[in-house]
């Protein structure tokens, strides 16, 4: 008599269906970079599709798009920290996954105004994105093993969270404008606050802080990244010159300037209170300080990308920046800086008064590089980010961020 293998059977004893669990101390794989790699695209999308909108709406349309497709970045980072990403079932996981966001990213600028003649972009862009969030619950679930808690954590946040927020946004692509952002809008709220409020029971695991940190700063990198993109489409068609040397000059100060406020003590210091919790502590902070608060880092890293590329676009003939630019570069560095400063006071329990009067000064300035030439616009936000960098360096802000280690890690354990 003749055995018929069962080929679900055999996939799990070859180990495509098996997950390995993560450890204390695993890092990033080439894989997962390369899964982000896909998001540079998207960045750069969500960039363009504001500057074409160029007004107020434009930019939320493009803060909710940007919000869903970091939801699903972060959702594979906690998966990638449970298990593995370049063994077993997570490979097979985060490869669909790359194919199915390479197609989200593509079809962004069409999510708002579809065009004649193809397919209808906002469900194309509903579609590909929910199934990468079915592929994620799925693989977590394998990838949770005999964890039975957190097992039921994927499932209750997938019914409780993914599956309403999913309905509304088939809603909106159907509604059109005006109704499709508000109504995104509320979708990814909805994924946000209903995830985090079933979190709080502390069924998520966190098994590598190295591996967590190092995925946050390397999406921080490549959001750098885009905004250095932005200089070069400011000026593409440009013959060059020496405003646009220099411009371009000023805005590479920028970008400097907001990693150095982000990777010269910051970063590593974060890593290191978040590596002191163990159990439901360190998921739940690790939940907070990356997770959601990474979310207002890289929207400013955007926003301020898209500031640099509407400085450069009005760079020769010393035009003023106009308000749609000085919000986009002042708010958008204010809410990236501001983002360290609250990063700091939840890990720490510590104000970083120098970062959030940086922040703030940001902001003040916002009527003036309005009306001030985009070349000087530029100067006065490398300014900003010069002297925040500068007052931690020598004034005092370095004491909490590098050496006081002890009294930063008391004030988280309190």
């Amino acid at each position: 008599m003749t055995t018929i293998k069962n080929p679900f059977t055999s996939l799990r004893s070859s180990g495509l269906l098996r997950a390995e669990t993560s450890r204390e101390g695993d890092r990033a794989t080439t894989l997962e970079l390369f899964f982000d790699l896909i998001y540079v695209f998207a960045f750069t999308q969500v960039s363009a599709l504001m500057s074409h909108g160029h007004d107020g709406i434009a930019v939320l349309q493009g803060l909710v798009i940007l919000a869903l497709i970091w939801w699903s970045w972060t959702s594979y980072t906690w998966l990638a920290n449970q298990a593995h990403a370049d063994r077993g079932v997570v490979r097979i996981g985060i490869v669909l996954a790359i194919a199915l966001m390479f197609i989200v990213s593509l079809v962004i600028p069409e999510t708002y105004n579809d065009l004649d003649g193809g397919l209808f972009a906002p469900m194309v862009f509903v579609v590909c994105y929910v199934a990468v969030r079915v592929v994620h619950a799925v693989v977590y679930i394998i990838a949770a093993g005999s964890d039975a808690g957190l097992r039921r954590q994927v499932i209750l946040s997938m019914s409780a969270a993914l599956i309403p927020s999913s309905a509304l946004l088939v809603l909106g692509a159907f509604a059109g404008a005006p109704l499709q952002v508000w109504i995104w809008l509320v979708a990814i709220v909805l994924d946000l606050v209903v995830v985090y409020l079933t979190s709080r029971g502390g069924n998520w695991r966190l098994n590598s802080a190295t591996h967590f940190a190092e995925r946050h700063s390397l999406v921080v990198i490549l959001a750098l990244g885009e905004s250095v993109v932005a200089i070069g489409i400011g000026v593409g068609r440009e013959p060059v010159s020496t405003s646009i040397i220099v411009g371009s000059v000023l805005a590479v100060a920028v970008a400097i300037g907001a990693w150095w406020v982000y990777f010269h003590h910051f970063g590593p210091k974060i890593e290191h209170l978040v590596a002191r919790k163990s159990g439901v502590e360190r998921a739940g902070l690790a939940t907070d300080v990356y997770t959601y608060l990474h979310m207002a880092l890289v929207a400013g890293i955007v926003i301020t990308a898209l500031g640099v590329e509407q400085a450069m676009h009005a760079i020769e003939g010393f035009h003023a920046l106009g308000l749609f630019g000085a919000f986009a570069l002042g708010g958008g560095i204010s809410l990236y800086i501001a983002g360290t400063a609250f990063i700091w006071r939840r890990a720490s329990g510590e104000w970083a008064l120098i970062r959030l009067g940086g922040a703030t000064l940001s902001l003040l300035v916002i009527p003036l590089l309005a009306i001030l030439p985009a070349i000087v616009s530029l100067g006065v936000i490398a300014v900003i980010v010069g002297v925040v960098v500068g007052a931690e360096q020598f004034f005092g802000g370095r004491a909490k961020i590098r050496t006081n280690p002890e009294a930063s890690a008391a004030a988280a354990d309190a």
